[in-house]
């Protein structure tokens, strides 16, 4: 019998895809560990991460969050439609985009929905974890992608390997980050990195050579009164540029 919704509504998946707030933890910790990835040329192939990457990460986010609260079918076919991008990128190239490197970028989703989860809202229980490792295990196996652990538990070692592996500091990782100033402003891109120090692993953490401690720690229970009293847009507002917040409040939107 086929399932009606590839995220049921009652997932903890949907609450942590639901808040811009959550989103957008996700997608500035993404945005560091991928600078690192080894594989982050392929961004660089078309030019259009360096040219806008704000507005990739809301491309990124409005397929990411079709997923999430899609029908089955119409997931599905997302799922399909990104397949079908990278096959032609591939294809202009000459060349494969290695598996390891589609699973880095699943296994950050991964990562990062917990995290910022986490930080934002309140701890996670283990099948809680369970429930967004097995989400986001089948966007990978729809994708094709091969040696997915069965279960959270199971993957947690072979992400710290991939962390070990994967990972580098190289010209394109200085040449993003000056991008993200660039189109961020100096203010803005220095809560950037403070929120990335929030969020990533340690070994991202040193390979970018952040700091240890954030200034936002000591606001983490401020604002989560913020969120509860349904004021964080005000906070949003002053920390992101005027063009994308159409595209913040649309992700609040998705949820509903």
């Amino acid at each position: 019998m086929n399932k009606e919704w590839f995220v049921e509504k009652n997932s903890i998946v949907r609450k942590i895809w639901g808040k811009s707030d959550t989103v957008l933890l996700i997608f500035a910790g993404a945005a560091a560990e991928f600078a690192l990835n080894k594989a982050v040329d392929w961004l660089y192939f078309t030019g259009k991460l360096p040219a806008d990457p704000l507005g990739r990460l809301f491309s990124t986010v409005g397929y990411a969050q079709h997923i999430v609260f899609a029908p089955q079918s119409q997931a599905l076919s997302v799922i399909d439609k990104m397949q079908a991008v990278h096959s032609g990128v591939e294809e202009r190239r000459g060349a494969r985009i290695p598996d390891w490197a589609y699973r880095d970028v699943l296994f950050m989703l991964i990562h990062y929905s917990i995290r910022s989860f986490e930080l934002l809202e309140r701890k996670l229980s283990g099948e809680e974890k369970e429930e967004v490792y097995r989400v986001f295990h089948s966007v990978g196996s729809r994708m094709g992608l091969r040696e997915l652990p069965p279960s959270y538990l199971a993957w947690l070692p072979v992400r710290e390997a991939h962390l070990r592996q994967d990972l580098e500091k190289s010209d394109y990782t200085v040449d993003l980050f000056a991008q993200y100033k660039k189109h961020l402003g100096a203010v803005r891109y220095f809560i950037l990195l403070q929120a990335q120090i929030l969020a990533v692993p340690e070994t991202v953490r040193r390979c970018l050579g952040l700091s240890r401690w954030s200034i936002l720690y000591p606001a983490i229970p401020v604002y989560r009164w913020v969120v509860r009293l349904h004021a964080s847009w005000m906070v949003k507002a002053v920390l992101l540029p005027e063009k994308y917040k159409r595209q913040i409040q649309d992700l609040d939107l998705a949820a509903s």
